[in-house]
């Protein structure tokens, strides 16, 4: 794909030149206007016309690179599926994490913070339980094989005691972060409790911490 420059010739006549698109460049613009437009809008704003404009592009790219909406919305549930991975190093050594319980208990704590920093993603928790549509999800769908493919990698060879479910554990552990998290986002606040500030943050993390402790050890 090939964009267009005007330039002057001696004469004062206007010639076009075309130089090569960065393509990789515009992929990137594309996808992070949608993110935003996401973000911001919902599904409600988000259609190809809305994406290009908010990316200064020609709606076709969207097409080309990306197949269409639908590739788009793939590709950043992939994207937010990243997010707690970005956030901890894979070199476990170096997190002090010698069993199961420190994985989950590490994992549940960066959970929480990574939430606390992407709107987009409480976002797209709350659509999980209030918008049953194909959009919300193959975005709930990719951001959990990503995460699950993710934990599995960190699990190594780790082994959580005998006689917990880990999965009906771990999503119970996860929903409940996500509720508080989302709560604080609407209203400052979960059943009475603050959570307007860093501290107040901080005692939800201690208490998170000793709930994975005395289910894991």
């Amino acid at each position: 794909m090939l964009q267009t420059a005007e330039t002057t010739t001696k004469d004062g006549a206007t010639a076009t030149a075309a130089r090569p698109r960065n393509r990789a460049s515009t992929e990137r613009t594309i996808f992070l206007a949608a993110r935003d437009l996401l973000a911001e809008e919902g599904f409600q704003g988000f259609g190809i016309n809305a994406v290009a404009r908010r990316a200064g592009c020609d709606k076709q790219l969207i097409y080309r690179y990306y197949g269409g909406l639908d590739g788009l919305v793939d590709a950043i549930g992939e994207d937010l599926g990243s997010w707690v991975k970005d956030r901890i190093p894979e070199d476990t050594g170096g997190m002090f994490v010698l069993t199961y319980g420190d994985l989950m208990d590490k994992l549940s704590v960066y959970y929480m913070d990574a939430l606390r920093e992407d709107p987009l993603m409480c976002k797209i928790v709350a659509w999980e339980i209030s918008k049953d549509t194909p959009q919300v999800r193959r975005l709930s769908e990719a951001r959990a094989r990503s995460l699950q493919k993710w934990l599995d990698k960190m699990r190594g060879s780790l082994t959580p005691p005998k006689g917990v479910d880990t999965v009906l554990t771990n999503a119970l552990l996860f929903a409940s972060i996500q509720h508080v998290v989302v709560s604080a986002t609407v209203s400052g606040q979960f059943s009475g409790m603050p959570l307007r500030t860093e501290k107040d943050w901080e005692k939800v993390a201690a208490a998170v911490s000793r709930l994975v402790r005395a289910i894991y050890g």
